[in-house]
């Protein structure tokens, strides 16, 4: 190996991964998962802790939901970045930068003494952390051929599914028992593990400083604006009545605008930060477009089940974590077989099965009533389970694993990229439809709620025959009755939107599976050479 480096001191500790182990490789690959599922699992562990979160940092509302988004604004940034940023530090030191960087910040975050310190550091946390994510990706398909490449596949396809799925169960357990504090203390040991063992590890490439020079700095800045100003619109939009709102309109006008520059700049400059030219390549664009819908699914369904149980049954954050806590373990019970038919079934067919049973789980989740629990949502979680880990894992094949090695890096942070961007999307989109169709739901319940509708007046007089009991005064009977009244209505007409939402989903993922033919089958790129590095 030596003959071929024309740096043998600079290089000596470079190891590639055809001198590795099986063991060495399968370990540092390891290490690099925990610092995965630290980074995405803290993009829903405060979900269910928000209130906690504020009132320990005496924050309104509209200032605590800044705590998830300033991470999710941060880390969708630095993504795309992270493919450009490795090849300049080098993998290992790039993976161990950011692993220190959001260990810090978690601790940070733990001793936050007021809203704008926490929005801060979370914002930190999002954007050290975030690197790694994609940097897992392609070191998996640098380290691993065959069989077991498949296997790494199914493994990180199943970090990236279950890590968010499992961050609204474990954080509202952590904020039930400890405090809204240990939701960042948690990541300290693996953080401190993952800085100290990932520089050891993991030595399959060098920095190359020489990119410095080079680098698109206007295309930076252009995609700092679009994904900043869009993440930005999709998280408050719903909120802010979107367009109706000047500040929304103008993140909006800056993301169309910045975009269309960005893609403008990032085809016709000769070192782009994001290589979208692999979007020419069908089975990439084919694989990004899945990997937004699976992300669609993903985090719109994290979304959306909370909201029901806590808005129509009024459940603590403990008790949402273990309604959805389900969708995890059937996740993980799927694995084995998964990786069964991995080796002796053609991938399309697997990833068919999975977005397929993404369908069905929505299907199953549109009958919902407003009496359903833990037990009614089992099984449409369950499916939703199952089609995560047989979804995820052969897209992460199909669209990476035929690439080489030199465009696997840039191509790597565009692909995660499209997960996120269709978890922001998708979450927007439900939440814009809950206030609109549950408003229209509502209106015509309420026509049919009249003085000619006796099940109506019988249920009125009930309860205004109650509250007077309890109050003693008619007049302040009847206005409770009508409260009351006035919260059912509601609470049906969330019912029914919620139902409405699931369908449109489900509609979603079945032209989404009618195209999984369209992909062709991979063959994996030559293993890299002494040369290559």
């Amino acid at each position: 190996m030596a003959t071929s480096l024309t740096a043998p001191k600079q290089l000596a500790d470079l190891i590639l991964p055809a001198d590795m182990s099986t063991a060495a490789k399968v370990f540092a690959f390891a290490t690099m998962c925990v610092g995965m599922f630290i980074a995405l699992i803290d993009i829903q562990i405060v979900s269910a802790s928000l209130r906690e979160i504020g009132g320990g940092l005496s924050a309104g509302t509209d200032e605590t939901v800044w705590v998830q988004t300033s991470y999710l604004i941060a880390e969708i940034i630095v993504i795309p970045l992270s493919g450009w940023m490795s090849r300049v530090l080098s993998t290992r030191w790039l993976f161990a930068i950011s692993a220190a960087g959001f260990t810090l910040t978690s601790l940070l975050c733990g001793i936050a003494w007021n809203i704008q310190s926490m929005i801060l550091f979370r914002g930190l946390q999002g954007f050290l952390g975030g690197s790694m994510i994609p940097l897992v990706f392609t070191t998996a398909f640098t380290f691993f051929q065959g069989k077991q490449r498949v296997i790494a596949a199914a493994t990180i396809g199943a970090i990236a599914s279950l890590a968010p799925t499992l961050g609204p169960s474990v954080g509202g357990w952590i904020t039930d028992n400890y405090s809204w504090h240990w939701l960042f203390f948690i990541n300290l040991v693996p953080g401190i593990f993952v800085t100290l063992a990932v520089p050891a590890l993991v030595k399959i490439d060098r920095p190359n400083w020489k990119l410095l020079p080079d680098a698109d700095v206007i295309g930076i800045v252009l995609m700092t604006a679009f994904l900043g100003c869009l993440e930005y619109t999709l998280e408050e939009g719903p909120r802010l009545d979107w367009l109706g709102d000047p500040l929304i309109r103008s993140t909006a006008w800056i993301a169309v605008i910045s975009g269309l520059l960005f893609v403008w700049r990032s085809m016709t400059f000769a070192h782009p930060i994001v290589d979208l030219r692999a979007l020419k390549d069908r089975n990439f664009a084919l694989g990004s477009f899945f990997s937004f819908m699976t992300g669609v699914g993903i985090f719109a369904t994290i979304y959306l089940t909370p909201v029901f149980l806590g808005r129509v049954q009024g459940y603590s954050a403990l008790q949402i974590g273990l309604a959805v806590f389900s969708t995890g373990v059937f996740q993980i019970m799927s694995i084995p077989l998964y990786a069964y038919l991995a080796n002796r079934v053609d991938l399309r067919w697997l990833m068919m099965i999975g977005l397929g049973c993404f369908a069905l789980s929505m299907y199953q989740f549109s009958p919902i009533t407003h009496d359903w629990s833990a037990a009614e949502l089992l099984l449409p979680q369950a499916f939703r389970g199952i089609g995560q880990q047989f979804a995820v894992p052969p897209i992460v094949t199909l669209t990476l694993g035929a690439l080489p090695p030199e465009r696997l890096k840039l191509a790597s942070g565009l692909f995660n990229l499209m997960r996120n961007l269709g978890g922001a999307i998708g979450i927007a989109i439900c939440a814009t439809i809950l206030n609109d169709r549950t408003n229209l739901h509502f209106f015509r319940l309420a026509e049919h709620v009249t003085a000619s509708n006796d099940a109506a007046m019988s249920l009125l007089g009930q309860v205004s025959a109650n509250f007077s009991g309890w109050s003693g005064d008619a007049l302040q009977g009847d206005g409770g009755a009508l409260k009351q009244l006035w919260l059912l209505t509601l609470r049906e007409a969330l019912t029914l939107t919620f139902s409405d939402i699931f369908l449109v989903l489900m509609a979603c993922f079945i032209v989404t599976t009618a195209m999984v033919p369209l992909m062709r089958k991979v063959a994996a790129p030559a293993a890299p050479s002494a040369d290559a590095h």
